[in-house]
């Protein structure tokens, strides 16, 4: 068996957290660099041994960045069989990122000869492919310092082996399955909210395309079937040292069907004392699509 180097990936919004996060993983023993050029960072991490982690901070300041060039460093390191890849993403609401910049009195990097407003929403467009093929999320909106330790300690400090954690996203079929999965299901044999006009406009977090999706005479066997699948793999998972477990459910339009199913797996395994964290990919694009300018 080829042994790994775990690689952290870690951008994100100016002002979201990066640094802080990169600074936690530091502290968790990985070797953390910051603002590499990125057309360095591929011989790096080939040329080092595969006794440390590694965090490696990218952002729109990085002399050579580009969303294209990022894509396809992350890609490359993927390819990489002694590579373990995850990419961490800190987001944060454009309010509360524009307070920041108010409060530190700072030019956005982006944009430094226009306002924070336009730098925000700059950065962010250029970022928002990124955003979606993250493998993991944090929101720092309403996180202090000491709460974001906390959340990134959640999700890589090591612990022997037998920490999990699970990550599970709804999906749109049409815009092809997400990067980096373990298990896939497939949620398109379920009856359709769409076809309700007075459902369609909602999505599956909505108690009552919830309730249709569930009236569906095979909501129950399949949903008892999943949980107790990964009821019964999860140990295992964690025996075997896995740290990440990434588990997704499509539909069609990845609206309805499949944001119901994954809520629901997610509060299923969450009340049986599983650590969960859960993303729906087209709502957050839906939610990116419709912010003003």
């Amino acid at each position: 068996m080829i042994a790994q180097t775990r690689v952290v990936l870690v951008t994100g919004p100016s002002g979201a957290g990066r640094s802080t996060a990169i600074h936690v993983l530091e502290d968790l023993g990985f070797e953390a660099i910051d603002n590499l050029p990125m057309g360095l960072l591929v011989r790096l991490v080939d040329s080092s041994e595969p006794t440390r982690p590694m965090a490696l901070g990218i952002d729109t300041r990085n002399r050579d960045f580009s969303t294209i060039g990022f894509i396809e460093l992350a890609a490359k390191l993927g390819r990489m069989e002694d590579v373990d890849l995850t990419i961490l993403y800190l987001d944060c609401s454009d309010e509360v990122l524009l307070r920041r910049f108010s409060e530190t009195r700072r030019r956005h990097p982006v944009a430094a000869d226009a306002s924070p407003e336009t730098g925000i929403r700059q950065e962010k467009e250029l970022l928002a492919p990124i955003r979606e093929v993250a493998d993991t999320l944090i929101d720092t909106r309403t996180l202090n310092v000491h709460q974001l330790r906390e959340e990134v300690e959640r999700w890589f400090a090591p612990r022997g082996g037998r920490h999990l954690a699970v990550s599970i996203e709804s999906f749109s079929y049409k815009r092809g399955l997400p990067r980096g999965l373990d298990m896939v299901f497939d949620c398109r044999f379920l009856a359709n909210p769409y076809w309700r006009p007075e459902l369609r406009d909602a999505d599956g977090r909505n108690s009552d395309v919830a309730a249709y999706v569930r009236s569906d005479p095979n909501f129950e066997a399949f949903f008892d079937r999943v949980v107790d699948l990964l009821i019964e793999l999860l140990p295992a998972f964690r025996e075997e040292g896995k740290a990440h477990l990434s588990i997704a459910f499509g539909c069609t339009g990845g609206q309805h069907r499949s944001v119901a199913v994954a809520e629901a797996v997610a509060k299923a395994l969450a009340e049986g004392g599983q650590q969960v964290a859960i993303r729906h990919r087209e709502m957050e694009r839906r939610a990116l699509n419709v912010r003003p300018k």
